[in-house]
């Protein structure tokens, strides 16, 4: 009895402190917090890996088409934006400039489809990348880059029997369905998200 009351005041007299969980130590805060910021930008930066890989692989496509086709072709600057022409005269040759101006587009939606139709585990910040550079590089040929004066869209229009309506359909109906696809697999759920110890990190950070 003596020893319980005595244990009781003891208590009663020590500073007791409620929480679910321990506060960390600041020094273990400050490592967490740390280790946090490094992880996303890993992640951000291997995703921009895989998207800037898509452009790279679209641009390939168009030199090599034209080196396979027996042309010559060559980098220079478009209103002071980089770009691949294919050194073809396409008034003599129309359907080997379309060739060329449909090389890049077509790698990347090969790719996509690839990815989406090899079973494997995948999922990860590289291959959503490729597929992002894949739809985002169709999403802009088909809206803002669709009128340029060396757009492909706009040279296979001339090139060919096609409209630029009809070609941003046959593309852009390619890279809806992949987002379709993309949108129930669920390894590639929360697309833009990246997984923490807390929850989800969305968007980008800075």
């Amino acid at each position: 009895m003596c020893v319980g009351l005595l244990g009781a005041a003891l208590v009663a007299a020590s500073p007791v402190t409620m929480s679910a969980q321990p506060e960390p130590p600041a020094a273990a805060r400050q490592l967490y917090v740390a280790r946090q910021a490094s992880d996303s930008d890993d992640y951000w930066r291997r995703f921009a890996f895989g998207f800037a890989a898509s452009i790279l692989a679209h641009e390939s496509a168009h030199a090599i088409s034209s080196l396979v086709m027996g042309f010559h072709p060559y980098y220079a600057l478009d209103h002071g934006r980089p770009t691949v022409f294919s050194g073809i005269d396409s008034d003599k040759h129309p359907r080997q400039q379309f060739i060329f101006s449909a090389a890049g587009l077509t790698t990347q939606a090969m790719i996509n489809e690839a990815i989406l139709d090899i079973p494997h585990g995948g999922g990860g910040p590289i291959e959503r990348g490729l597929l992002a550079g894949g739809i985002g590089t169709t999403l802009f040929y088909i809206t803002l880059g669709r009128n340029g004066s060396v757009s492909d869209v706009s040279v296979m229009a001339r090139t060919s029997s096609l409209s630029k309506t009809q070609l941003s359909l046959i593309f852009g109906g390619f890279s809806a369905i992949q987002a379709w696809r993309i949108s129930r697999y669920p390894r590639y759920a929360h697309f833009f998200a990246r997984p923490t110890d807390g929850g989800l990190a969305i968007g980008f950070s800075y």
